[in-house]
């Protein structure tokens, strides 16, 4: 009976070993998505639920009596905070700014719950087994459920459940923890414990399934209230959030919030992309495009009979098979991505170049803004040596690089490091009416002659409906090299010392 018993609890830890570990990561990633800086996120956030468990530990000393009670409580407690958790995050983030501190906050009240479970499992076991025995048993069972909790979110829960339906696993896994251990235990629970514990767990059951049921359309209040204009499509995928909204006849499209295009300027921002570097390559026979999923950029980089192929790599596959299926995108490309020369290949932009052995005319990058570490990995020296090796002499490499006003540090870090890398670079900006000031930097490899000058007299061949030579004059002109700041004070952005990034976020986006 007794090993029985404590076989029970060994499996009510490891389950919420699981769960725990995976509420910690669910926290993690949506500190990422509304505040950026992931590195900072996940260290803020774990660092803070570990210490909360320290102090939820140090609190159990309270309880002295009534132990099972108290640890089946606790689950019932996080049952309905883990599982309701995104829904608060989405929606307060509607109403308010400061989300970060409902975030840290919901991590902090997470670990506290967790951190106490662990020692009132150990006094609670300790009449069925020897103390030594107890404690390694207890602790190896709750680090074995961390292990499959963290499986379960890199492979399951997120991919395939996302941040809305995971929590609600977890809130089922520790509702179900807590039935089947008061089930079993039953017997060492009084009569008016027997009826509180039966009517807590029909509570939690309602409020678990209700959630369930309405957590989409929660979500969708949410993100609608945050939004100015109606959102027509949204999906939680493994890597970002992606929502397409509406206003009369035009359509943006948002990542993780952030605005990535709008249907009614998004040529001001495409062919300055595009076009540049195209037109001034005298062969671009085969191009590489890392990143623009939504399809414009390669429509673009059609309207040239001599190009042969066209390679895209975009990480997110909902985000190709969008700008391959959706009536909204398909139409705005001019269904580019099914283009016979068209190849779209899904994977990390620098894994790609490091495993790929061919060699590009011309390399375009469509990228999000470098937000975090991850993103401004492929605004690195290390990223763009990569392009290098990968170009022909005279090859024309282009990337987007944030606005060049509202993020100016930033842009200078990014041109001053693609030069770094080989490159002799130009810096370009346009004003694109729902982005604003916008800008790019151009590179070319083994340039013959002024790069500047022969942008300046490039005559495009092919339709466009905005740049022309005039325009070339007007996106390479900067005015006088003017800074708060000393120039040679920005750095070159390296993987091992990351620093794009934070010139990014310290921008004067506030102003815009």
């Amino acid at each position: 009976m007794f090993k029985s018993k404590s076989t029970l609890l060994k499996a009510a830890i490891f389950a919420t070993g699981f769960s725990g570990v995976v509420a910690e990561y669910i926290l993690s990633t949506l500190a990422t998505y509304f505040l950026g800086d992931s590195t900072l996120q996940w260290v803020m956030t774990i660092s803070l639920m570990l210490f909360s468990m320290g102090l939820g530990a140090r609190f159990s000393k309270i309880f002295e009596q009534n132990l099972l009670k108290v640890f089946l409580l606790l689950e019932f407690s996080l049952s309905i905070i883990v599982s309701f958790a995104p829904l608060l995050v989405y929606t307060a983030s509607a109403y308010t700014q400061a989300i970060g501190i409902m975030i840290y906050s919901l991590a902090v009240l997470v670990g506290l719950l967790i951190g106490m479970e662990i020692p009132l499992v150990i006094r609670i076991n300790d009449e069925y087994e020897k103390l030594r025995f107890n404690i390694s048993n207890i602790l190896e069972n709750d680090y074995y459920g961390s292990l499959l909790g963290g499986i379960f979110f890199a492979f399951i829960g997120l991919p395939f459940f996302g941040l809305i339906y995971t929590p609600f696993i977890l809130g089922f896994v520790n509702f179900t923890v807590s039935i089947v251990v008061m089930i079993f235990l039953w017997d060492l629970f009084k009569i008016n414990e027997r009826r509180s514990l039966t009517g807590i767990g029909v509570v939690v059951l309602v409020f678990l399934t209700s959630g369930t049921a309405i957590a989409d359309r929660v979500i969708s209040y949410g993100e609608q209230l945050k939004y100015d204009d109606k959102v027509v499509y949204a999906e939680q995928t493994k890597y970002q959030r992606i929502v397409i909204t509406q206003w009369k006849n035009d359509y943006w499209l948002y990542l993780n919030g952030n605005q990535q295009l709008c249907t009614r300027d998004e040529i001001m921002y495409h062919e300055p992309l595009v076009h540049p570097a195209m037109s001034l390559h005298p062969n671009p026979v085969n191009v590489l495009v890392l990143g623009g999923g939504d399809g414009c950029a390669v429509r673009e980089i059609l309207k040239y009979p001599k190009v042969e192929k066209i390679t895209l790599v975009d990480l997110d596959p909902a985000m190709t098979k969008l700008g391959k299926t959706h009536p909204i995108l398909t139409k705005l490309n001019e269904n580019s991505l099914h283009h016979k020369k068209v190849n779209v290949n899904n994977a990390d932009g620098f894994t790609f170049l490091q495993e790929n052995e061919d060699y590009y005319d011309v390399v375009i990058i469509d990228l999000p803004d470098p937000r975090s570490v991850e993103l401004g990995r492929l605004y690195s020296y290390e990223f763009y040596k990569q392009c290098y090796r990968h170009m022909r002499p005279g090859g024309v490499i282009v990337t987007q690089a944030g606005s060049p006003y509202f993020a100016t540090r930033a842009f200078s870090c990014i041109v001053e490091t693609m030069k770094s890398a080989g490159f002799e670079t130009v810096p370009m900006h346009n004003q694109v009416i729902t982005l604003g000031e916008w800008g790019w930097s151009l590179g070319v490899k083994q340039a013959n002659g002024d790069v500047k000058k022969n942008l300046r007299k490039l005559e495009f061949e092919i339709p466009t409906h905005w740049i022309n030579n005039e325009a070339m004059a007007l996106i390479t002109s900067f005015g006088k090299d003017y800074y708060p700041w000393e120039k040679d004070t920005v750095l070159v952005n390296k993987i091992h010392e990351p620093v794009l990034y934070k010139y990014y976020l310290k921008g004067n986006w506030d102003l815009y």
